[in-house]
């Protein structure tokens, strides 16, 4: 093969005797997530913003911001439940760029496989341990969920990697909500697919065994907006869009707990963060025009840092993307009450 094996990476198993969960960290991540379920099955009314950095780059930025959620969490814990974002890898559309702290715990070093497997490990522990959230991450290698499946709250499955069969599989055995984006292309039958895939028992091949997958009832759409062959950005949270949505789940009356999450950047916002906040009420609006798209509408994912906007890798802006560009604490924390008076 045209490639170097360097070294065989430490199995999950041998990470989590290095990084235990501890008591508080297990009790928090059991009552997290049977709220977080409760509101992808209806029984909750509240919404979810799954809100945070586009990557998480830097460990101290990174619990700065999510340290500055508790108090808002406190403020709105009646109408929204905030499940950050650290996102730990990052798909890159050419392979070029930074892809994560998974292989780059030092944005400016070489990559690190194995130090970024126990950074990553470490640091989701660390924001449970001294947060009392739980979080999402993005599932960019199915193998590697094993390293975290006792602490994730929630996965979110890319517009790139929807398609594939490993990763609709992997998500059929996860405990979790796992939301599937829309691929690229905008086709709503690849997502609905992949739900219906993810929601299924299947058996396959995972890190070597033949496992046996028990279906995921919580897997659910994310709408990202889309890219024309034109190179165009097309979004897709429009009224219209989430009607077509509900006719969608309405025509797949054999999935359980209809759901979608709005991914309010990408491209539905044409990578300008600054227009999240009128993504997320123009969607409110359809909510509260449209009676099955409220009860479709879980939630929102919102892209959000210290500092608005996105920055190179190595300029050392304390707090700023140094992937897609977000928004910055002030306006982030607004929009959080803006959203909960108008829910």
């Amino acid at each position: 093969m045209n490639m170097e094996f360097e070294r065989k990476l430490t199995i999950p198993a041998e990470v989590k005797e290095q990084y235990p969960v501890t008591s508080k960290v297990t009790d928090v991540v059991e009552k997290k997530r049977a709220e977080l379920k409760a509101i992808f099955e209806g029984r909750d009314n509240r919404m979810v913003l799954i809100i945070g950095p586009c990557s998480a780059d830097n460990e101290d930025a990174v619990m700065d911001y999510m340290t500055r959620l508790i108090p808002v969490q406190e403020k709105v814990k009646d109408k929204i439940m905030l499940v950050p974002r650290i996102y730990t890898n990052k798909p890159r559309t050419t392979g070029d760029g930074y892809k994560g702290l998974l292989h780059n715990p030092d944005p400016t070093g070489k990559s690190d496989m194995y130090k970024g497997i126990l950074a990553t490990r470490h640091l989701h522990m660390r924001a449970v341990e001294e947060t009392g959230f739980i979080f999402a991450d993005e599932m960019l290698y199915p193998e590697n969920y094993k390293y975290l499946d006792d602490i994730l709250g929630y996965v979110a499955v890319g517009a790139r990697s929807v398609e594939d069969q490993q990763h609709r599989l992997t998500a059929s055995g996860i405990e979790v909500p796992v939301g599937m984006k829309n691929p690229t292309s905008g086709d709503y039958n690849v997502m609905m697919n992949a739900i219906m895939a993810a929601q299924h028992k299947h058996t396959f091949i995972y890190r070597g065994w033949e496992v046996h997958s028990q279906g995921n009832p919580w897997a659910h759409a994310i709408l990202r907006g889309s890219t024309s062959k034109h190179a165009n950005n097309v979004p897709n949270y429009h009224y219209e869009d989430l009607a077509r949505l509900c006719d969608c789940y309405e025509a797949k009356p054999e999935l359980t707990y209809p759901a979608a999450i709005i991914d309010t950047n990408h491209s539905n916002s044409n990578k300008k963060p600054l227009e999240q906040p009128r993504i997320i009420f123009d969607v409110l609006n359809s909510c509260n025009h449209a009676e099955r798209i409220r009860k479709m509408v879980k939630g929102f994912m919102i892209e959000s840092y210290i500092e608005d906007g996105a920055q190179k890798p190595g300029e050392g802006c304390y707090g700023k993307s140094i992937t897609d560009p977000c928004l910055g604490w002030e306006k982030s924390e607004k929009l959080i009450y803006d959203i909960a008076d108008k829910i």
